[in-house]
C-alpha cells in the first residue's frame, strides 16, 4: 500500500473545500505543487475527480524524480526528513480538502448512513486489535443485528485476492440456504453459519436489497418480554400504496412480508404523515408468497395476504399516544407492545 492509499483511507474528497486550498484544475485533475526542504525538493500533487490521491518529489538541482522516500528500508535521517515533509503536506491536504468516513468503501459508508436514518445508530468500533470492524446494535435490547468487517477476501473465495469489506446480517435459515446460490454472498464469516449470512460491499448487492436484509435481522432484536409476540406494527406510505381504495375493492389484500410473520398474527398498519396513526388492524391469512420484482436482486421477496378486522378514526391510535406506550420509532415492523395491545383490544 503506498504512502496516499495509507493516509486516505476512509476519507472523501469535498470538491467545494479543494480549489479554495489551493489546488488547480488541468482537464479531469487538481494539481498543486509546492518546494519543500528549503527548495531542494518540489513535490507535485494530483487528485482525479474520483478523489485518489498521487503524489512525486522531483530534486530541482537534477530536475530528477525522487523517490528513494518510498523505499520502507531507507531509514537514514535525509530520507526520513524528505518522508516526512511529504506525507505533512498529504495530511494538511486531506485535513482541509477531505471528510473523514466511517469505512473504507462507498457502499460500506452509504449503508452505514442508511442505518444512521433510519434506527439512530450509529457503528461501534468495539475491538482495538481490528479498528475496521464495526457492530450495529439495537439500543433498546443491546443486540447486535448487523457487523461490518474489513478482511482479505481470499476468507471467502480461495480464488480471490484483495481487501473487502463486507456485513454479517441475522436471517432465517431457509433464506440463507437461498440467498447463498447468488452472487455476493456467502457463508457468514466469524458467525454462527446457520443463522447468519455475509453480504460483500463492493456493490455487487444493492443498497435498497441490503437495506431490506437489514430490517429483518433488526427484527430479531427486537423481541422484548413485554410484546405481544404474535401481533405487528408495520409501517405503511401512504404516498406509495393508497390502503383505502385496496380495500374498497376487497378486505383481503396482499403486503410486504419482511419479517417472520406467521399464519393468524396479527397486523396493526402504521400510516406515515399525514396521518401518523395506527388505521387498521389485519388478520395474516397466508405468508410466503413468492413475488416477482423486475430488479433481479429482488427475486426473493415475499408477500403475505392480510384479511381486514378493524379500521380506527384517524388520531386515536396517533404516534403521540404510541409513545406513551414505549414507542419512540416505526422505522420498519416490530413487535406490539403488550399494555398498547391491551388497551387496544379494551378500549377501541
Amino acid at each position: 500500500m503506498t504512502i496516499e492509499e495509507q493516509l486516505f483511507r476512509k476519507t472523501k474528497i469535498n470538491f467545494d473545500k479543494i480549489s479554495e486550498y489551493g489546488l488547480k484544475k488541468d482537464k479531469s485533475l487538481y494539481k498543486y505543487s509546492k518546494n519543500i526542504m528549503n527548495n531542494t525538493f518540489r513535490v507535485d500533487i494530483e487528485i482525479d475527480s474520483d478523489g485518489i490521491v498521487k503524489g512525486r518529489i522531483y530534486d530541482l538541482s537534477f530536475g530528477d524524480e525522487y523517490t528513494n522516500f518510498r523505499i520502507e528500508d531507507s531509514t537514514g535521517s535525509f530520507v526520513g526528513q524528505v518522508r516526512d515533509e511529504f506525507e505533512n503536506l498529504l495530511k494538511n491536504i486531506r485535513s482541509n480538502c477531505f471528510n473523514r468516513e466511517a469505512f473504507i468503501y462507498e457502499q460500506s459508508n452509504r449503508i452505514t448512513k442508511m442505518i444512521k436514518e433510519k434506527y439512530g445508530d450509529d457503528p461501534e468500533f468495539e475491538w482495538e486489535k481490528f479498528p475496521g470492524y464495526a457492530t450495529f446494535r439495537n439500543k433498546n435490547s443491546k443486540k447486535w443485528y448487523g457487523i461490518i468487517m474489513n478482511i482479505d477476501k481470499r476468507k471467502l473465495d480461495k480464488n480471490a485476492t484483495g481487501e473487502i469489506e463486507i456485513i454479517d446480517l441475522k436471517l432465517d435459515q431457509n433464506e440463507i440456504e437461498h440467498l447463498l446460490k447468488q452472487d455476493g454472498f456467502y457463508p457468514a464469516y466469524h458467525m454462527n453459519k446457520k443463522s447468519w449470512i455475509t453480504v460483500i460491499l463492493n456493490n455487487t448487492i444493492s443498497d435498497d436489497n441490503i437495506m431490506r436484509l437489514i430490517e429483518k435481522s433488526y427484527s430479531y432484536t427486537e423481541v422484548n418480554k413485554n410484546d405481544a409476540k404474535n401481533e405487528w406494527i408495520v409501517p405503511a406510505n401512504p404516498k406509495y400504496f393508497d390502503i383505502d381504495k385496496a380495500l374498497n375493492e376487497s378486505n383481503t389484500i396482499m403486503w410486504k412480508q419482511s419479517t417472520n410473520i406467521k399464519v393468524n398474527d396479527i397486523v396493526y398498519l402504521y400510516v406515515a404523515e399525514p396521518y401518523s396513526s395506527i388505521m387498521y388492524k389485519f388478520k395474516v391469512i397466508e405468508v410466503n408468497i413468492p413475488y416477482e420484482y423486475k430488479d433481479k436482486n429482488l427475486k426473493i421477496q415475499k408477500v403475505m395476504k392480510i384479511d381486514l378486522i378493524t379500521r380506527y378514526e384517524k388520531g386515536k391510535l396517533s404516534f403521540s399516544k404510541l409513545k406513551s406506550f414505549g414507542i419512540n420509532a416505526i422505522r420498519g415492523p416490530r413487535y406490539m407492545p403488550l399494555d398498547l395491545s391491551k388497551y387496544i383490544n379494551k378500549n377501541l
